[in-house]
């Protein structure tokens, strides 16, 4: 298994996020939600387990998969607004291992299917192969 062959390891985190990080579990936006129910909830993509908002050093992400150190975020309008902060964030992240990949709400809302197929090519790149997924 995946959890074997790493070194446990703990992330930084600001311990005051995290009750924000609980509403916001608490309150997730239309895309979250869906990505959660249809895509990760449940080990439903290889039986991996995922974190919702997940506080990682100053930041909280809005999915975290620790077995393979992958960060998902679901970008809303606002972040059209903040490219060079959410670069910034991403570098922070990419610093401490983690690849990061991003999809905007609406391409969740709309195009599930499609952000299937670049989660599952992500997933390959790093050697797991998605399959059966539900």
């Amino acid at each position: 298994m995946i959890k074997d062959q790493q070194r446990v390891f703990r992330l930084p985190y600001q311990k005051e996020l995290t009750s924000r990080a609980r509403e916001f579990r608490k309150n997730m936006t239309p895309g979250e939600q869906k990505i959660w129910n249809e895509v990760l909830a449940k080990k439903r993509l290889l039986g991996l387990r995922w974190l919702r908002q997940r506080p990682i050093d100053h930041f909280i992400v809005d999915f975290y998969c620790p077995e393979i150190k992958l960060v998902i975020e679901i970008d809303g309008g606002i972040h059209k607004k903040r490219i060079d902060s959410d670069a910034e964030r991403s570098s922070i992240l990419a610093g401490y291992g983690l690849r990061i990949v991003r999809f905007t709400e609406e391409e969740v809302l709309a195009h599930l299917p499609d952000l299937r197929q670049r989660l599952a090519d992500c997933l390959a790149e790093i050697g797991l192969p998605l399959r059966n997924n539900r």
